[in-house]
């Protein structure tokens, strides 16, 4: 099975990408061909809302990667989006990509809403993984219900898993030994009683991530 992963984070060594690679460890691990992307590195052009992808059955934009991007996403058995939360939603880079989904899909308007008709047959896992500096996970809402909402357009057969990290403020935070954690929470005037709590906490995010790319790979054989 095939998992095409984007990491929309601009650190290549953050909590999102080590917990990215965590679940691509654990998706390899169980036999699954992966592929990782970094968003800020694409050359793509933003949507323009032409609507002339309801015309044509594709984007109509040209002369970046789209074509070849879509290509693959299409032929991905799961989709992971990985993205720190930026004032409550994804990452720039991140949502660009988000935003060329529309042209996924035939739009008609009604009276009472939107029609929305995917051209293609979607069954398709979708894992949206956001770590973030808050202590509540409702940060998140608002990117957790844009996926809920893209996963649900593009057909009922999709699953949308989430993984999300709370208390991440730092570089690679997710990561540091209790010393590290003792030590950053002081900086940042957190109660030291919260450090064991958030250790393990952290360990065990860890492993769901792992488990994530494991349990994806062995859905889709």
């Amino acid at each position: 099975m095939k998992i095409l992963t984007f990491n929309g984070s601009p650190r290549k060594k953050g909590n999102c990408s080590i917990l990215l690679q965590e679940l691509l460890r654990g998706a390899g691990d169980a036999g699954a061909e992966c592929e990782e992307i970094w968003a800020q590195d694409l050359d793509l052009k933003y949507c323009r809302g032409c609507l002339r992808c309801n015309l044509l059955k594709k984007c109509s934009i040209r002369g970046d990667d789209w074509e070849n991007l879509s290509s693959k996403i299409l032929a991905a058995d799961a989709l992971v989006f990985a993205s720190p939360v930026y004032f409550h939603h994804v990452s720039a880079p991140l949502k660009k990509i988000l935003d060329r989904f529309r042209s996924f899909v035939h739009v008609q308007i009604r009276e009472n809403g939107l029609v929305h008709t995917p051209w293609h047959t979607w069954k398709k896992d979708f894992v949206l993984l956001m770590p973030m500096g808050a202590s509540q996970s409702a940060e998140a809402q608002p990117a957790v219900d844009l996926f809920t909402f893209i996963t649900g357009i593009l057909g009922d057969e999709n699953r949308l898993h989430t993984v999300l990290g709370t208390r991440l403020a730092a570089n690679r935070q997710v990561s540091m030994d209790r010393e590290e954690l003792g030590n950053l929470y002081e900086k940042l005037q957190l109660p030291g009683n919260l450090v064991e709590k958030d250790y393990y906490k952290n360990q065990e995010i860890i492993k769901i991530c792992y488990e994530c790319g494991k349990n994806l790979a062995m859905q889709n054989k």
